[in-house]
């Protein structure tokens, strides 16, 4: 059976929490996002990030999250362990201006979805956001079953 994208009770496609301290990519990267139908909530920052997260309900979920990985504040790497750790069912998706293989290895095996190489490609980041989110369903299915 092919993957089809639902459309959750807020009328779009997903809500994908952007975590970037750049207001350019944040832009560029929401702008992308929701032209092809997907709700886009912006952090800025680590503190900004979490407590959206924490703000979350059943009825305004977060269904991914991209992540810068080098931002000024905080380690990405341990912002990223953060997510995983406190909300394992959300997919992460590292973005990083600084491609570095052996660390995109070790991201992936603390359950990272993806890596992404600043500066992104529209159709690569909706694929990746697209895949995101049929994980998150496939994760739902799991627990409801």
């Amino acid at each position: 059976m092919e993957w089809q994208d639902p459309v959750t009770e807020s009328g779009t496609l997903g809500r994908v929490l952007v975590v970037d301290d750049v207001a350019v990519v944040r832009k560029s990267i929401r702008t992308t996002l929701a032209n092809a139908g997907y709700e886009v909530v912006e952090a800025e920052n680590d503190e900004q990030a979490i407590r959206i997260l924490q703000g979350m309900t059943d009825l305004l979920p977060v269904d991914a999250i991209l992540s810068d990985l080098r931002m000024p504040q905080i380690n990405g790497a341990e912002l990223i362990a953060y997510f995983r750790c406190q909300y394992p069912a959300i997919p992460v998706v590292v973005l990083t201006a600084y491609p570095d293989v052996e660390l995109a290895v070790s991201l992936m095996r603390q359950g990272v979805m993806d890596f992404l190489v600043k500066p992104v490609l529209q159709n690569e980041l909706l694929l990746v956001v697209k895949r995101a989110m049929e994980q998150k369903g496939m994760r739902k299915q799991q627990v409801i079953s």
